[in-house]
């Protein structure tokens, strides 16, 4: 099967992690996963992913979220596509963490469970730009 792009998944819930990583490897991509914050951003760091999905609620409640900015901050993840996958609207439904509100800068929202014909679809929109650049838009 042709390879997409790398996507890495940066998620502690490993059944949900090989779950999608099986969804993802059956449509072409190549996955890398690491189970926390730390490994994801040294990951992605060194092999420089495509696309990145990251969870929020990780070892510490909020991790995900330092994880997504440190990304940001990182010249060697410049343009790369950050996508948020997270149940936290389930443990805290009055937080929002949608793009267009601006505050933390991802380029997609998916809640768990996840619509996976929904995250595919915004996956190869994404990675059908020459560099990801279309995820780029915070506030569409």
């Amino acid at each position: 099967m042709t390879q997409h792009g790398r996507i890495l998944v940066v998620d502690d819930d490993r059944d949900f992690a090989e779950a999608l990583g099986t969804l993802l490897t059956r449509n072409g991509y190549e996955v890398l996963w690491a189970r926390d914050g730390r490994e994801g951003l040294l990951r992605a760091r060194r092999e420089h992913p495509d696309l990145i999905l990251v969870d929020v609620i990780m070892d510490e409640r909020t991790e995900g979220f330092f994880v997504v900015q440190e990304m940001r901050r990182a010249p060697e993840l410049d343009g790369v596509p950050i996508f948020v996958v997270s149940s936290i609207y389930t443990q805290a439904p009055q937080f929002q963490v949608a793009p267009e509100r601006k505050w933390l800068s991802h380029d997609a929202f998916f809640p768990k469970p996840v619509d996976t014909d929904a995250l595919l679809t915004r996956i190869r929109e994404t990675l059908a730009v020459p560099g990801g650049s279309a995820a780029r838009e915070v506030n569409p």
